[in-house]
């Protein structure tokens, strides 16, 4: 009896690293110590000395069950972009800078180019966000988990200087709100779409008009990084009082989170384009619209609240960050969340 005969390959997991090499390096910033494959990850932060009071910033989080998708697709190198994203959007939405990642993938069984196509998918999302891909971890776990299964999960590190922190406590009356268009599902609500959608490979490959794609293909659209958006408002010099991360929970449980007592975040439905996928959900699970707005982001990603005379410039700002941007709803004096109108 061995490691091997018990079910841990120790040679695939050291294939999976030197496979996985080349992409982190792509993910690399001059302030990374060191190499990968030691016990940490080193990061220095002399580049922060010339903030007042740098602030550490974090996040962490998975992908949920939209991993299952990507065991039915067999298409692995997009789930990494959606667990950077959880961890570095958060970090974004304090007005952080994600400066370094850490991944966690469990898996029954070893197989090296998996690994190295799931951090692929890593190692694009910390580009996205200017984060350096530092360390991970890929345990193995033989009779926990079936053999061609995995789970994901990431942390991340960002700092801000503590005057630049949005905490949504100047959000006051007549604040405008901007959303940032999401683009799809992107990686909340997926025990609910499984129940929507049968999910097999003929479901999955059906094309549907409405959508220009297949289900498969819409469903596993990895989630929208905001940070480059983010960073150009504020390179703008634009103030950002409030920012909502819109994930599970949806509009209801996310734009709260963003207001101070006696504000009340006002969204009108009919100001910016609901993506098709989430109109052919509600179809298809015959779900009333609220459940809808309480569990998706419903084509906005990330909310905004700014003093009125900046909107149209953080919408242009955004913009050239490559996202899209509206005006969707202000805020005003009352003790009620959210409403939609």
């Amino acid at each position: 009896m061995d490691y091997k005969k018990a079910g841990v390959d120790i040679e695939a997991g050291y294939r999976s690293v030197e496979l996985m090499k080349k992409y982190v390096k792509e993910t690399t910033r001059p302030e990374v110590l060191g190499g990968l494959g030691g016990f940490s990850g080193a990061f220095s932060l002399a580049g922060i000395k010339n903030m007042e009071n740098p602030t550490l910033v974090s996040g962490t989080d998975g992908v949920g069950t939209k991993i299952k998708l990507a065991f039915l697709m067999d298409k692995h190198d997009t789930v990494g972009i959606d667990c950077v994203a959880m961890c570095v959007n958060d970090i974004a939405c304090a007005g952080g800078e994600p400066l370094f990642f850490l991944d966690y993938i469990a898996c029954g069984k070893n197989y090296p180019e998996k690994i190295a196509t799931i951090v692929k998918g890593v190692a694009e999302g910390c580009k996205q966000a200017g984060a350096a891909l530092i360390g991970g971890e890929t345990a193995e776990h033989p009779g926990l988990m079936p053999e061609d299964e995995y789970d994901l999960a990431g942390f991340a590190v960002g700092v801000v200087d503590e005057k630049d922190l949005i905490t949504g406590q100047s959000i006051k009356p007549g604040d405008v709100l901007v959303g940032i268009a999401s683009s799809g599902v992107h990686s909340n609500g997926f025990s609910l779409v499984r129940k929507i959608f049968d999910m097999t490979k003929e479901s999955l490959n059906t094309y549907y008009d409405e959508l220009g794609k297949t289900l498969g293909e819409a469903l596993i659209e990895p989630t929208r990084i905001y940070v480059k958006a983010l960073k150009s408002v504020k390179d703008a010099g634009i103030v950002v009082k409030g920012c909502s991360h819109i994930t599970g929970g949806g509009f209801y449980e996310n734009i709260p989170r963003m207001l101070p007592d006696g504000i009340t975040a006002v969204v009108e439905k009919n100001s910016y384009p609901i993506p098709p996928i989430f109109e052919l959900m509600r179809k298809k699970g015959e779900l009333e619209e609220k459940m809808m707005y309480n569990t998706y982001n419903m084509g906005l990603g990330m909310i905004l609240a700014l003093d009125p005379a900046d909107a149209d410039q953080a919408v242009a700002a955004i913009e050239k960050a490559g996202d899209k941007a509206y005006i969707v709803g202000k805020a005003q004096a009352g003790e009620e969340g959210v409403i939609l109108c």
